[in-house]
């Protein structure tokens, strides 16, 4: 039996005017946003990802297609929420995660600590268990031009004991 389960994601999309932007469920004040069918928050399309693939569940857009009108301007936050329970019910509780989010632009170090928790709270877990990091690619490629931000995540999940 398999008792515990790593999963690793990654989310990419184009930053745009007139768009709010949304990372790790929590609004950044930036002169643009990110373009997506949901709220596009790179981060925690990247972590549902991580844990989907933790339990070879397939990916965010098996589970939300971009095609649904439901999921129109939808809180990835709720995405988060459904994901997280899933993973529950397989009997799987998270153990840790960690992100990285990739963007020459806006600077996240203000917001790390709220992105933590506000993550934490979404999945039902301890704030220590969420690390949120954020770099540049030193001005090379897409997010070197600021033309979109990247994120990274990986997860592991661990049995729940039947007890």
């Amino acid at each position: 039996m398999k008792d515990i389960r790593i999963g690793q994601g990654f989310d990419v999309h184009r930053l745009v005017e007139g768009r709010e932007l949304w990372i790790c469920g929590v609004r950044i004040p930036h002169s643009t946003g990110l373009l997506g069918h949901s709220d596009a928050d790179v981060a925690i399309h990247a972590l549902c990802d991580a844990l989907l693939g933790a339990l070879a569940l397939g990916d965010i857009g098996k589970h939300f297609p971009d095609s649904d009108p439901l999921y129109k301007g939808i809180d990835s936050k709720l995405l988060l929420r459904h994901v997280t329970a899933l993973i529950r019910e397989k009997g799987y509780e998270p153990g840790n995660c960690d992100i990285t989010i990739c963007a020459e632009r806006p600077k996240f170090r203000p917001h790390i600590d709220t992105m933590r928790q506000t993550l934490a709270d979404v999945m039902g877990v301890e704030a220590d268990t969420v690390s949120v990091k954020a770099t540049t690619t030193e001005k090379l490629g897409y997010t070197g031009r600021e033309e979109g931000i990247s994120a990274l995540a990986v997860c592991l999940l661990f049995k729940k004991d039947p007890a």
